[in-house]
């Protein structure tokens, strides 16, 4: 599956970065939204589209849910702090403030793999769901992509707790690819430089293509499900 958003990956940013930085145009929705599709699958549909920031979703088949795609470009950050940043357990316990409780429950360093056990508030009056998924990560040198994959799985040290309801269908695929090499930013966006140094620093930072779904297991109506996310 990781080897699937790796050439997905590979289809979008392509787009993106042409022989040279005379070359560099942002592509039109429709192509790449043809890009990001993969032969044989349901086309996405965009419902966002941002400069740096494009969001699509398809219906999963027999249910009332939705898989999201998203695609995100940053220039003021390095590629390795991004990554290190969606790893950081610690961390986005101070910066969300939705989070109840998140905890590696297990890890093993010799595969990238750990296991997480993760409580985020829902809207009142609705129950708090809590996530245990399995992550594992890597960063391939030779093909320069890192790459980051969870799924829920069963763990017998993390029970069911009656104040949560578990949330036991969820897939995440993130595949970050930087513009250069792995610790390369972009100098803060070019602001006040020539345009010829912009457009040079718009080709550092990276693009990352994060694909989505779960089953929260609740009664809101697809369109309001819908709006949450594309709301943030």
């Amino acid at each position: 599956r990781s080897a699937q958003e790796m050439k997905h990956m590979e289809n979008v940013s392509s787009l993106f970065q042409g022989g040279g930085p005379a070359e560099y145009q942002r592509p039109d929705p429709k192509s790449e939204r043809e890009a990001v599709a993969a032969p044989g699958e349901q086309p996405w549909e965009m419902i966002m589209d941002k400069k740096h920031f494009k969001l699509w979703r398809r219906p999963i088949e027999g249910t009332h849910l939705y898989q999201y795609r998203v695609f995100g470009s940053y220039t003021d950050v390095t590629p390795r702090q991004f990554f290190n940043v969606q790893l950081d357990t610690e961390y986005r316990k101070k910066w969300d403030s939705l989070v109840i409780k998140l905890d590696v429950i297990e890890r093993d360093l010799a595969t990238g793999s750990e296991v997480i056990h993760w409580v985020t508030h829902f809207p009142y009056p609705m129950y708090s769901r809590d996530y245990v998924y399995v992550r594992r990560y890597s960063v391939d040198e030779e093909n320069n992509l890192m790459v980051l994959v969870s799924r829920a799985v069963e763990h017998p040290s993390v029970p069911e707790d009656p104040e949560y309801v578990r949330v036991r269908t969820y897939e995440s695929q993130m595949v970050i690819r930087p513009h250069k090499t792995f610790d390369e930013g972009g100098g803060g966006g070019g602001l006040g430089k020539p345009c010829s140094l912009r457009l040079l620093l718009s080709q550092n930072g990276f693009d990352y293509l994060l694909t989505y779904s779960d089953n929260p297991q609740t009664v809101f109506p697809r369109y309001c499900v819908s709006w949450m996310v594309s709301s943030g």
